[in-house]
């Protein structure tokens, strides 16, 4: 048992709380967002997505299941390579989660302003503006905010019984919407005859759709059971279950709601083309149009139980998330405490929720930060697929309860798709996330020099190949194509191709960077020495 946290959680649970992460804000957003900039294509945009996810996911999986720890998704990088490259996938990892605890509440507020009934008083319309959140919207998120907090605060049990209930009516919704929508108003010709054709954006507008539209902040969700693996009762096989089995669940309903919104719009919201849908409310607004008022109040409603729900899950992951970088040696020591009654990390949670609120003054609105978060998000994804083939090579004895195969292909698939989409988030998105990554280095130079700057030189050589390819990866977004919002140096196609094949150049790189870390190894010795000890026991009972 890890520093007194309590094993609950099964398989089940386990899944429902990936599920509850993956959909939550982005399911009432995403369709609508990725058919503005794709149009009908976006169906391919999740369909991509949700590819690459699903391969960056089979790496997390295995590293979950070896390293059954809670928080594990920030200390792959520091296994296999050091503070130096696990504190920036952390920082980056940390960062693009936690700011979804805002992100979740304000979605919630943002449908709740466009409630269309008489009785509605008026100044509920006057919570977000169009662009951004009032004050007063501001404070009502403020308030949710506090109810996800309060939901964790006692006991992971009570989270695990919230988040599973969530869940499935999280799952029964969407899919309500999908099926009403489809059988009351659609339109087939919408995917081919209507407003430039299937894909009038070109392929481009396909691929910046999957950064950029909430694809990537929607699937981001997976991570989940990955951080409560320390909390899991048999995690090694529950964590894989759960990581590929949250994905294939959630990505069969973002493509009916996809399908769903392209096909249910009207000749009148489509009259300025798929840029020109212009809707506070997308699915409930379709719903009305469509005449299923009781679709749309339903729809209402569910605007606070699906982002809630993911607001909930991503309080308690976040708390983990910090209370392993706490046990990195990244953060001061008191956020890697637990209560001693409730066994939650509530110091972790306090420090949360402040940057929650934090956020929330800074990003008055859901799509103002879900480019940001997905494009953070990749920066940490980049780091498992590395992290998992240089562990096998590392640290080869360490127990692997899940083995996934073909991982010599997989892995470098994932990195180079993973780098793509990181490229497809366009100029100067990409640039701008990767400098605010560079905001967290100060502290970790801080703590190793604190911590006497143990195996400084081998950390500093062996995590120099991430940093590297961060600049790298700014520069050529910076260069690459305009349809990228790039200088246009590099032309469209050759830039991708660059990309890809350099993509794999660092990969190879960072993979042979690995070391024998001190904690791996320690862990590795642990894990033999518990297993010879199995043996033992075994072998005594068969003479008895």
């Amino acid at each position: 048992m890890e520093k007194g946290l309590r094993k609950q959680m099964g398989t089940f649970a386990l899944t429902m709380t990936g599920v509850g992460s993956i959909i939550g804000s982005g399911w009432l957003f995403g369709a609508w967002k990725a058919a503005k900039v794709a149009g009908p294509a976006a169906i391919l945009a999740w369909v991509i997505g949700m590819g690459a996810i699903m391969l960056l996911a089979l790496t997390f999986a295995e590293l979950g299941a070896t390293f059954p720890k809670s928080g594990g998704a920030v200390r792959y990088a520091h296994y296999s390579h050091g503070p130096l490259a696990g504190f920036i996938a952390g920082w980056a990892n940390w960062i693009s989660i936690v700011s979804v605890i805002p992100i979740e509440a304000e979605a919630s507020i943002q449908y709740m302003s466009s409630w269309p009934w008489h009785w509605v008083p008026a100044w509920i319309h006057n919570l977000y503006n169009g662009t951004s959140l009032t004050p007063v919207g501001l404070g009502f998120s403020a308030i949710l905010v506090v109810i996800y907090f309060l939901i964790n605060y006692w006991t992971v049990g009570l989270f695990a019984r919230v988040n599973s209930s969530i869940t499935i009516v999280k799952l029964v919704i969407p899919a309500l919407t999908a099926v009403g929508l489809i059988v009351s108003g659609f339109h087939p010709g919408n995917f081919t005859h209507v407003a430039g054709g299937f894909m009038p954006y070109g392929g481009a507008s396909v691929l910046t759709a999957i950064a950029t539209s909430g694809i990537v902040f929607a699937f981001n969700g997976f991570q989940s059971p990955v951080n409560f693996a320390g909390e899991t009762r048999d995690p090694n096989k529950s964590v894989a279950r759960a990581v590929v089995g949250s994905i294939l669940i959630s990505g069969v309903i973002y493509l009916l709601l996809q399908t769903a919104f392209i096909g249910a719009l009207g000749p009148s919201l489509l009259g300025h083309g798929w840029g020109g849908i212009n809707l506070s409310s997308p699915f409930a607004d379709l719903a009305l149009s469509v005449g299923l008022n009781w679709l749309a109040i339903i729809l209402f409603a569910d605007a606070f139980v699906s982002p809630s729900g993911t607001g909930i899950t991503y309080t308690a992951s976040t708390a983990r998330m910090l209370f392993g970088m706490s046990e990195n040696g990244w953060f001061p020591r008191v956020f890697g405490t637990v209560h001693p009654f409730y066994k939650v990390p509530r110091r972790a949670m306090w420090l949360n929720l402040g940057l929650a609120f934090l956020f929330l003054a800074l990003f008055r609105g859901w799509g103002q930060l879900s480019g940001v978060i997905s494009v953070a998000t990749l920066v940490s994804y980049v780091t498992g697929p590395v992290a998992v083939v240089s562990l096998r090579r590392t640290a080869a004895r360490l127990p692997r309860p899940v083995r996934i195969g073909w991982m010599k292909v997989v892995a470098p698939a994932a990195f180079m798709l993973a780098s793509l989409i990181l490229y497809w988030a366009t100029w100067p998105l990409t640039g701008e996330v990767i400098l605010v990554m560079v905001v967290g280095v100060p502290m970790f130079l801080y703590y190793q020099g604190k911590g006497g700057w143990r195996d400084f030189g081998r950390t500093m050589k062996a995590g120099v190949w991430l940093i590297v390819y961060l600049l790298y990866m700014m520069a050529v977004s910076y260069l690459g194509s305009s349809k990228f919002g790039g200088t246009n140096l590099i032309p469209y196609g050759w830039d991708m191709l660059l990309v890809a094949v350099s993509s794999l150049l660092f990969y190879a790189w960072g993979v042979h960077s690995g070391w024998r870390t001190r904690d791996v190894a320690e862990l590795e010795d642990e894990a033999v020495q518990a297993l010879a000890a199995e043996e033992g026991a075994a072998s005594n009972d068969a003479l008895a």
